[in-house]
Formats: structure tokens, sequence, C-alpha cells
């Protein structure tokens, strides 16, 4: 029961990213996420968990969801859940490739660490 309510909030959240990503607002989407504040009060939900739900609510979801997308819901579901999360933006020079993962307290939690190796970051949120 709880895992199909956190499936929910996760589906809510990419809902929400979704305009701003579609006008490329990236101005306000960055801004929408750095200044989310991880909650006061922890809730009885792993890293593990949301990282589940998250990627349960992309199978869901009407389209293909890009890797900006999820770690950006993912990140503002861990900071409402009191998890301190980061958002991290990397790029490869040639060929030029960007990612988005999350960590938690310097830790990769929703991608390999050889996968994004090959990336230098650009920002932390």
């Amino acid at each position: 029961m709880f895992m199909t309510i956190l499936t929910f909030r996760a589906c809510r959240l990419l809902l929400s990213l979704e305009q701003p990503l579609a006008q490329r607002d990236f101005r306000g989407f960055h801004r929408r996420v750095r200044n989310r504040a991880v909650c006061a009060s922890r809730a009885k939900v792993s890293c593990e968990q949301a990282c589940r739900a998250i990627n349960l609510a992309c199978v869901f979801y009407f389209k293909h969801v890009a890797c900006l997308q999820r770690c950006s819901a993912l990140v503002l579901l861990l900071r409402d859940l009191g998890i301190p999360a980061m958002l991290v933006l990397g790029a490869q020079r040639l060929p030029f490739k960007a990612h988005a993962w999350v960590e938690v307290n310097g830790s990769v939690v929703n991608d390999s660490r050889s996968s994004i190796e090959l990336y230098g970051v650009l920002d932390r949120l």
C-alpha cells in the first residue's frame, strides 16, 4: 500500500516537471530543484524504495522520461522524505553528451559509478 502511494507521488512529481522542461524554462527548473529544502521530518522510507517508486512511475508515465526529469523528481521526492539528496549534472566533451544522476551523502543512488565516470560535473543542486 505504501509503495503505491509513493509511486503516485513520484508520478505527480514527474508530471509537475513536464511543463518547465517542455517550455525550456531551465532557469526556473534549476531554481525549483535548488531551492527545495530537505523536510525536517524523516519518513521511514529508504533511498532504494524511493528509487523503485520513481522507476515504476517512469514505466507508467505517458512518454519517455529523460534522466534530467527522472533524477530531478527523485531529488524532490527524497528531500520531501527528509533525505538530503543532490542532483548532479555532468557532461562529456567529445562526443558531447550530458547526464544527470542523484547522490546522497556523496554516494550515487540511482546509477552505477562506472556509468558516470565519463562525465565531468557541471553543477550540484
